[in-house]
């Protein structure tokens, strides 16, 4: 059953090491039809497609990820998840607009991008447009456990978004490392962050399922406070927020980074002697 892999590499984890910023909650400003949980981690939209903007409760921090699930989908409605982000602080705004696209950005000082089922990439200067919106072929997530955006190297695997195992997971498990989710699917992890640049300014990059979609906004205010931005649209009904680990990973990861490692598939992990909780926090 088991396949003796590589250990994790300790080193990697010390070297990655950097402050932790505070867990992202959302503000108790939002839109209308949302209704947040009293832990501020759950947003859901109760009624209708839209009036469904919702804002991270403090500025994000350079390098920290803005990251949620969706939870649920609603069916009969064109359009899906919005992200990004403004400089706008809610507690400020008269009313919260109905539509992050165009409402919200029609205010000024915010940056959204509309998420789709394909072609999320966004072309980068130095590559063509046709090879940045190609498919891609994500590496594996225990090949690569780091996600590197220009100067910040995140953890990927709480990024990743995974599909509950079934019947035929043993044959799926290869596209499961590999992130096949669609971006709008449930259990997708979409997040936003921005990173400083040296001549002040910020760009806004999306993260989808654990891979970067490119610079989806350049010019960002750096100096100012930038809220996150998540409008739950159309299709998207229910989101929660997840919560990343940026300095030392914790031992819980470790543990599933090894058993993980271990095992031919998610299935097996069911014949080890762990705890139910730690099987499940293996598999998923």
């Amino acid at each position: 059953m088991a396949a003796v892999s590589d250990p994790v590499d300790l080193g990697a984890a010390w070297r990655s090491a950097r402050p932790e910023p505070r867990p992202t909650r959302f503000h108790q400003v939002h839109g209308a039809n949302i209704r947040v949980d009293l832990s501020g981690t759950r947003a859901t939209r109760v009624e209708s497609f839209a009036h469904g903007v919702c804002f991270s409760r403090e500025p994000l921090a350079p390098g920290q990820v803005f990251l949620v699930e969706i939870e649920e989908k609603e069916l009969g409605w064109c359009g899906h998840l919005r992200l990004g982000l403004t400089a706008l602080d809610p507690a400020t705004l008269a009313s919260v607009p109905e539509f992050s696209l165009p409402d919200l950005v029609s205010l000024g000082h915010t940056w959204v991008f509309a998420i789709t089922r394909h072609h999320n990439r966004v072309p980068r200067e130095d590559r063509p447009e046709a090879e940045a919106l190609a498919p891609s072929r994500p590496p594996a997530l225990l090949v690569e456990p780091y996600l590197c955006i220009e100067q910040f190297r995140i953890p990927r695997d709480r990024l990743v978004g995974r599909s509950r195992p079934g019947l035929y997971s043993h044959l799926l498990d290869q596209l499961y490392e590999l992130n096949v989710l669609p971006p709008t699917a449930r259990r997708s992890r979409l997040g936003v962050l921005f990173c400083p640049r040296p001549d002040g300014t910020a760009d806004m990059h999306i993260i989808i399922n654990g891979e970067d979609m490119g610079p989806s906004a350049r010019g960002l205010p750096a100096a100012q406070p930038l809220y996150a931005v998540v409008d739950v649209f159309a299709s998207t009904k229910s989101v929660r927020l997840v919560q990343l680990e940026y300095g030392l990973p914790s031992l819980q990861t470790l543990c599933r980074l090894v058993i993980q490692r271990s095992v031919v598939h998610r299935l097996a992990i069911d014949g080890l002697h762990l705890p139910k909780g730690l099987k499940d926090f293996c598999k998923y």
